[in-house]
């Protein structure tokens, strides 16, 4: 799931590795700045303003063409997540959001399919191995979502490409061992290469957790993710959180976005200009994405400037 910098380095691994079938499923476009720390895509993918899946898929056809690549360009959300996600084996993250993160982990849990979390940003990462009725859940580490904007991002903190690489080669291989029938590690696994620190977190079920405990699969209905509403005649899309998810704290995000773009704005919005794009930030987390009328052009820019 995602095709970023850890995805395309996870897929590439398992094609190479001779995987059967793999889908990837990613909603984005290849943009100059993806080169940096994702692998499997060239200057030529970007001239052709080629989706991610879409370029993947030619090039792990290129690598392995007896493996089955099916690539697949949409959003995953809890709409979409029954299309793409059943009958698989097991699931990796390359995702790069939480909220993502928590529709797959309610799906999997649901249906007892095996999922490998793993985030990277900046010189840190962390997986985790989650296998329904054996280990906890990613809602146990995460009750409640952090506040828009609190997370840093590849975008706002940058990431150097080796984290992503190592992370992606750990979830690879704990796929391989699932594949082949063998156990897989347990606990949270967090590395900070630019210290030289690899630590291994013990991890426990939460007792009171929706998805694992109770059986509270909220992230796969609609009263739990962000609403998103094209504005007519203003070629701009509203993303709106859902209650109870926090205010922003502005000064922290001006710090994150001044890095990449240029901010302004009083103590009730915060306006963004980056990329031909201005993005109006109020404190509740609902932002407004003027200059695209395309949803997933909007999640990608909240994705990768707000975060989570």
């Amino acid at each position: 799931m995602g095709c970023g910098a850890l995805g395309s380095r996870v897929s590439e691994e398992l094609v190479r590795s001779g995987c059967g079938t793999v889908r990837i499923i990613d909603r984005d476009f290849i943009e100059l700045s993806n080169l940096q720390r994702q692998v499997l895509f060239t200057e030529e993918d970007v001239r052709e303003n080629l989706p991610k899946a879409v370029a993947a898929g030619k090039h792990l056809g290129e690598i392995n063409s007896e493996v089955k690549v099916d690539a697949v360009v949409d959003d995953l959300n809890f709409s979409t997540a029954e299309k793409y996600l059943s009958g698989a084996d097991i699931i990796l993250d390359g995702t790069d959001n939480l909220e993502v993160r928590m529709v797959i982990n309610d799906y999997a849990w649901k249906n007892g399919i095996p999922y490998i979390y793993g985030a990277a940003v900046s010189s840190y990462g962390s997986t985790m191995n989650i296998i329904q009725g054996k280990t906890a859940c990613l809602r146990c580490l995460y009750p409640s979502l952090p506040p828009p904007g609190e997370l840093d991002t590849c975008d706002t903190a940058g990431v150097i490409y080796p984290v992503p690489g190592v992370i992606a080669s750990i979830e690879a291989a704990e796929a391989i061992k699932f594949l082949t029938g063998n156990k897989l590690r347990e606990g949270l696994l967090f590395i900070d290469l630019w210290s030289g620190r690899f630590e291994s977190f013990k991890t426990s079920s939460y007792g009171e957790c929706p998805c694992c405990a109770l059986g509270n699969f909220e992230f796969l209905t609609s009263g739990k993710g962000k609403r998103i509403t094209t504005l007519c005649g203003r070629n701009a899309i509203q993303i709106t959180p859902v209650e109870g998810e926090g205010e922003i704290n502005f000064n922290e995000l001006k710090e994150k976005l001044d890095r990449v773009g240029r901010t302004e704005g009083n103590k009730f919005i915060m306006k963004f200009k980056a990329e031909g794009y201005e993005i109006s930030i109020f404190r509740n987390g609902r932002i407004i994405i003027q200059g695209t009328d395309d949803i997933n052009k909007a999640r990608s820019l909240y994705s990768r400037f707000i975060g989570e």
